[in-house]
């Protein structure tokens, strides 16, 4: 706790892309100290490092065997669904969501990234003349906006409550899991907790009402195209195939939206504020992402298929996603004692994989591990990393995260649309502080000087 407390103290001077240190502290000195195959305790837990490509394929491939540790307390209430769910329940409803984020069914995330990005562009081209905009609100802002609209369509404005509180639910967790490490504490009736049951109870009760008219609305022969519909539809069509015990419960789709819900926002606004950020910084990459937009979409809207054309800008994503990655480390637990590699793994041992310190190793990446170079990734990931399990920003194996795609479409959107607009620069105001929440938050905001680029407003606005 002192370690973290101290690296979150200060920000990084002069700007580096080197913040392995400050978002996990004490592995980062545990590992320099005993080596990448270290373990340490957290107060009764012992937790193993494990940072070596063969390791890491056997824990990410054999899941059965290395399971995600279930959250206690107030834990599950944040993440649940298929974040958190185990063997055959996880199996089921991998198998009924999957339908629903097949790729060329998301042709109505770019839709809904377009209907919101304009909004924010507007909301920009005002503020910019005053000098200095923070975009970091507008970002989250962004991506809150275009999954209540990509996820929930008609039931869009009924939705928007929950994102607030999701807001407040993560920065009560980042308090709650400070002291994780007392046994106990986590089923104490303590403020946080209440607070954090009072939030689920109402975001549960929000999407009930949702989910229940939708399932109503398809029995009477309407659909709609949309994440929720996609999901109802595709569990439908289970359950007159295989019988109820086969599909999900109601209980079950309220879980699965609260995950997309709370996974979706976080992942894509930091990594849309990481890449802004770092194209500020390295002007270089910011004209190479422009002039490629303009050439695929001139001042035209972004479509479906012109974003499979953005190499450029794939390319500068995968750099943000090594440098910057939104779950900077995931852990697993054995229940039994399971071999891994040539090493015996007692039961009750946790295992620390810190996807942060592995995508910055110079003995994967070269002396430059800490540049940010999108280069590397001209050839594509299987040659920027040589065939090894050293990138892996999306998780790997069978649990690979079911809205990669999602993400990284609306992502593309937003980008797109800003890079037509405007040109950045980061203001004199800025300081370089990833924040170790649940993903790495810019600390003091993003504040950018934003040039509108002339005759050259998009079509989309």
């Amino acid at each position: 706790m002192r370690m973290s407390k101290e690296a979150q103290s200060r920000p990084i001077t002069p700007f580096s892309n080197d913040i392995g240190p400050r978002l996990l502290p004490f592995f980062h000195h545990s590992i320099k100290k005993y080596g990448k195959l270290c373990f340490t305790w957290l107060g009764p837990t012992p937790v193993l490092n494990i940072m070596d490509s063969d390791m890491l394929k056997e824990i990410f491939s054999r899941i059965d065997e290395f399971e995600k540790p279930h959250p206690k307390g107030t834990g599950d209430l944040l993440a649940s669904g298929l974040i958190t769910i185990e063997g055959d329940k996880w199996a089921k409803h991998r198998k009924i969501i999957n339908p629903a984020f097949h790729y060329e069914k998301l042709k109505y995330v770019v839709t809904a990234s377009c209907s919101s990005g304009e909004e924010m562009i507007r909301g920009w081209k005002k503020r910019s003349l005053a000098g200095e905009v923070d975009v970091w609100p507008d970002l989250q802002h962004l991506t809150g906006d275009v999954l209540c609209r990509a996820a929930f369509g008609v039931t869009y404005n009924h939705v928007k409550s929950i994102l607030p509180l999701q807001q407040e639910q993560i920065s009560l967790m980042t308090k709650i899991v400070q002291f994780t490490f007392i046994p106990g504490w986590s089923l104490l009736p303590n403020k946080l907790h209440k607070r954090m049951k009072e939030i689920d109870h109402k975001i549960k009760g929000s999407l009930e009402d949702i989910v229940i008219k939708r399932e109503k609305a398809m029995k009477e022969g309407v659909y709609e195209d949309d994440l929720l519909g996609l999901l109802l539809k595709s569990n439908m069509k289970e359950i007159q195939e295989s019988g109820h015990q086969k599909g999900m419960s109601i209980e079950d789709v309220i879980q699965e939206c609260k995950a997309f819900n709370f996974a979706g926002q976080e992942t894509a606004s930091v990594l849309l504020a990481w890449t802004l950020i770092l194209l500020s910084k390295y002007q270089n990459w910011q004209d190479r992402a422009r002039d490629e937009v303009l050439r695929v979409f001139g001042n035209n809207k972004p479509d479906f298929d012109g974003l499979s054309r953005l190499n450029t800008v794939s390319m500068i994503l995968n750099e943000v996603l090594r440098l910057y990655t939104p779950g900077f480390m995931t852990m697993r637990a054995v229940h039994k004692t399971t071999k891994l590699g040539n090493i015996q793994v007692p039961p009750g041992t946790v295992l620390l994989v810190p996807m942060i310190l592995i995508h910055h190793d110079p003995a994967n990446w070269g002396d430059d591990a800490k540049e940010f170079n999108p280069e590397r990734f001209s050839e594509g990931v299987s040659k920027a990393t040589k065939n090894k399990l050293c990138y892996f920003p999306f998780s790997w194996g069978p649990r690979t995260c079911i809205g990669q795609n999602f993400a990284l479409l609306e992502v593309k959107v937003a980008l797109t649309l800003i890079l037509q607009n405007f040109s950045m620069q980061l203001s004199p105001s800025y300081k370089h502080a990833p924040n170790a929440l649940l993903t790495p938050t810019p600390q003091y905001g993003v504040p950018l000087i934003l040039t509108g680029i002339g005759s050259n407003p998009s079509a989309c606005i």
